[in-house]
């Protein structure tokens, strides 16, 4: 098995995947084209700087995630370009006036804002407010009341990844979710990238984000019991959120020695979060495979081939548009 340093993520209708050179993303419009979509980023991480070192890096690659992980969501929308079927309100149509911004990325903006109130609200005000009612009045000790608080937090989090997996629409981003790992599986095992090759791989992948996502909750209870439980509900949240960064460093180490590795020890680190990929995965169609391969293509060529091949598309994507505006009129005659 060979190793590849490219992530990926499921987007709408499509995959990106992120190289060290560049993010490319391959996305299924509503006329059912492949569009492709390319820009060039070096990570801050870089070996031999402040940001490179162990910790630190996890530090980064958490904030980069975050930010590219919004961006390509809006980006793919766009590519799309499936127009947003109810009428935006007076307030989305003032903020788009003010900001001067595009209706669906005021729409796409507070979608953002409002994932963000809720990852708050879910993940860190609620397991705080449930554990105070647990312990309230309480004499245990603070290492107790930490790791039940971290305990009801793992439950939400398992809670939540089970409701997403209900919905309709998620349902379809996790089979893309799906045909990214494969694709980098197919990669891995060396065999031809074609969707029949990539089809018979396994959806399921050591690096995935799933994983991080839950040591990032596993090593939070062990970090925050050392930390300590304040009386303070309000306090003790903002605790949470400070060292948040530095949670996510120590378990952006951890997967990466974990994915490293292949012994006993690295296989339990990774089984939880591995059980989880069952859940945040679906398996995949050959056309959703013939999406990801498509992106991951992009993200492995050159900066310079990847932008040329993404000209030449959007060339074949608006010739197709200008064939099919020229023979509209032919056709209702």
């Amino acid at each position: 098995m060979k190793k590849c340093s490219v992530g990926g993520q499921a987007v709408m209708e499509g995959v990106m995947m992120k190289a060290p050179g560049g993010i490319a993303m391959a996305v299924r419009d509503s006329k059912g084209r492949i569009v492709l979509d390319y820009k060039e980023f070096q990570t801050k991480a870089q070996k031999g700087t402040f940001y490179g070192l162990p910790i630190v890096r996890g530090v980064v690659a958490f904030v980069e995630s975050l930010t590219i992980g919004m961006n390509t969501l809006t980006r793919s929308a766009e590519l799309i370009g499936d127009p947003i079927d109810e009428e935006p309100t007076r307030f989305e149509l003032w903020l788009s006036e003010k900001l001067g911004k595009s209706v669906e990325k005021v729409v796409m903006g507070l979608a953002v804002i409002l994932a963000v109130a809720l990852s708050v609200g879910l993940f860190f005000l609620l397991p705080q407010f449930i554990s105070s009612l647990i312990f309230r009045g309480s004499a245990a000790a603070s290492a107790t009341k930490c790791l039940v608080e971290g305990l009801v937090r793992l439950c939400i989090f398992i809670g939540y990844i089970f409701f997403c997996a209900s919905v309709k629409d998620i349902k379809r981003v996790f089979m893309y979710h799906g045909a990214e790992h494969k694709t980098i599986a197919c990669y891995e095992a060396d065999d031809p990238l074609t969707p029949k090759c990539a089809m018979k791989h396994s959806r399921l992948h050591p690096r995935c984000g799933t994983n991080y996502l839950f040591l990032v909750m596993a090593v939070s209870i062990v970090f925050f019991a050392v930390v300590g439980w304040n009386e303070s509900l309000w306090l003790r949240l903002l605790s949470r959120i400070v060292f948040l960064p530095l949670v996510a460093g120590i378990s952006y180490e951890v997967l990466k020695l974990a994915a490293k590795y292949e012994n006993i020890f690295t296989k339990i680190i990774r089984a939880p979060g591995m059980a989880l990929q069952y859940i945040t995965t679906r398996e995949p169609t050959a056309d959703m495979l013939e999406v990801a391969i498509a992106s991951f293509n992009l993200a492995m060529s050159e900066p310079k081939e990847a932008m040329e091949a993404v000209r030449r598309n959007r060339e074949e994507t608006d010739a197709g548009d200008k064939a099919e505006t020229a023979e509209a009129p032919a056709g209702q005659a």
